[in-house]
């Protein structure tokens, strides 16, 4: 079933016909599992558990098995993130103190393999 498309950090978007853009399937999937990721825990008011809050390991030392191991335990939180084959997390920082996130998982309604990446921090 659809839902309102919203990329996390970004306004919503209109659909060609002028509607609210809606997001479904592989998409949707996508759009979930990031704002999981970058939520932080207690943000959301009305599920103070969701969230990884990779934000807070902006400017520590990297610990790329650490965020890795939190970013597999959430996002097996998402019901269409496919327990198999294993998602591949790899994790990179820079000397500005960003983190570079790159996932490889296969989407468990249609088998397919998505990519998600994104930078937390500076």
């Amino acid at each position: 079933m659809p839902d309102i498309s919203h990329q996390f950090g970004a306004d919503l978007t209109l659909s060609p016909t002028g509607d609210i853009a809606t997001a479904s399937g592989p998409a949707l999937t996508l759009q979930r599992t990031l704002k999981r990721l970058l939520t932080n825990p207690s943000d959301y008011l009305w599920h103070l558990n969701y969230g990884a809050g990779l934000a807070s390991f902006v400017g520590q030392p990297t610990n790329a098995v650490g965020i890795a191991a939190v970013i597999r335990s959430q996002i097996f939180k998402e019901a269409t993130v496919a327990r198999t084959p294993e998602p591949v997390i790899d994790v990179q920082s820079d000397v500005s103190g960003g983190v570079y996130v790159h996932i490889r998982y296969a989407d468990a309604t249609n088998g397919t393999t998505q990519t998600l990446s994104f930078v937390v921090g500076a």
